[in-house]
């Protein structure tokens, strides 16, 4: 095998046969001449205890270059590679705008233990290391840990793919999760909140009574069709076919700086999130009234109205701008406080709200989800399990009702 091989600092006398002077042994091989620039390229490794230590990772290292397996690792930092990444992952053209977004803030939770580190350095039980203390000493939910694994494999896959390492530290990592226990189990159930039917025509009621701008409408529809609030602020009136009594949702509303003129339409997160439900029909009474008082607001607006076929925009400042999120979950509040209902609900309470009613008025769990455009989801299945619930028992009682009456 060609090379060669030296001892690194040694200070012990040339007659002495033994090193005790904790000198490193290291190698030199040649890995072929370059075709760039015509010489010959050299790959050195040291840090050896023994000449024999070296001599092993010499032949292995000249049989990756044998067989055209050798990978040369560069020195790029954890923080310089997932830079150049988030750059090809956004290039691609294919990832909405708050998916970037997110991707930053999980590379945000992976750079205090990686960052300066170079991503050759970064070995499987050092990654596997920071997924443990992101779950034990940072106490990060199992969905939010789940995401911050999935970009971290990203990464490190592409560098893989593009020679910057070797090996993958991410492949067999493992994203740590507590088992709950039954009564945290019981707790989380009982965390989801909604209103039930009696307490959602107490809030509809006091919107309408005492709300400010557009509030009934909005909370009304949001109640009625289950829509997520993203859905609702991004929801045009070519949306909805008053003959077929139906509303299609095919985008939804982004702002996360919550700057009114500066907002984006995304579509939706999956597939099953595009959908047409069918409307009440008082409900589509009231919008139909409603874009007949719109459109004189716009007649009053002409020069600064914003256009774009907003069901629920604004009207005074910024008019015909699709209502802030943030705003419409200040109203909520105020509207809670004002009948003396949880103050703690949101928005997204409405549409677990309208799981709750539809599971009571005996509609089967897989048409909810569609409606609420769920492929697949613990909460809603969390609501419509505890809303039937009586009604299995019922079930239940009158099956023994029958065997008895035999």
């Amino acid at each position: 095998m060609p090379g060669s091989f030296r001892r690194r600092g040694c200070t012990c006398p040339e007659t002495q046969k033994k090193c005790t002077c904790g000198a490193t042994w290291s190698f030199r091989l040649s890995a072929g001449k370059n075709p760039k620039t015509g010489k010959y390229d050299y790959v050195e490794r040291n840090g050896f205890k023994t000449k024999r230590e070296a001599e092993l990772a010499a032949a292995k290292l000249y049989a990756e270059l044998k067989e055209g397996t050798y990978v040369k690792e560069n020195n790029s930092t954890f923080e310089e590679f997932s830079r150049e990444w988030l750059s090809m992952y956004k290039a691609t053209g294919k990832v909405k705008i708050s998916t970037v977004r997110v991707r930053e803030h999980e590379i945000d939770k992976l750079s205090p233990y990686f960052a300066k580190l170079r991503m050759k350095d970064i070995t499987k039980k050092r990654y596997q290391n920071a997924l443990n203390d992101l779950k034990e000493t940072k106490g990060f939910a199992d969905n939010t840990l789940d995401g911050i694994h999935r970009t971290g494999r990203m990464i490190f896959k592409k560098a893989a793919e593009m020679d910057v390492i070797k090996i993958d530290p991410t492949q067999y990592a493992h994203v740590p999760k507590v088992q709950k226990t039954v009564e945290e189990l019981e707790k989380e159930e009982a965390t989801v909140k909604y209103l039930e039917k009696e307490e959602l025509a107490l809030f509809l009621k006091t919107a309408k009574d005492k709300g400010l701008d557009r509030d009934y409408l909005i909370f009304k529809t949001l109640a009625y069709t289950g829509m997520r609030i993203g859905e609702l602020c991004a929801l045009k009136w070519a949306d909805i076919d008053f003959e077929e009594h139906t509303l299609s949702i095919s985008k939804t509303y982004y702002n996360p700086i919550n700057k009114t003129t500066e907002y984006t339409l995304l579509t939706p997160k999956t597939k099953s999130a595009r959908r047409t439900i069918e409307l009440d029909v008082t409900l589509l009474e009231e919008l139909k009234s409603y874009q007949e008082v719109q459109k004189s607001i716009q007649l009053s607006n002409l020069d600064t109205y914003h256009n774009k076929d907003f069901v629920f925009a604004k009207t005074k400042k910024n008019p015909g701008y699709p209502e802030l999120i943030k705003v419409i979950q200040i109203r909520m509040a105020r509207l809670l406080k004002l009948a003396d209902l949880n103050e703690n609900l949101t928005p997204h309470s409405l549409r677990h709200t309208h799981t709750s009613l539809l599971a009571e008025a005996g509609v089967g769990l897989q048409e909810i989800m569609d409606r609420l455009g769920h492929k697949d989801d613990d909460t809603t299945k969390h609501v419509y399990l505890h809303v039937t619930k009586p009604k299995k028992k019922e079930a239940s009682q009158k099956f023994s009702e029958l065997m008895e009456s035999l």
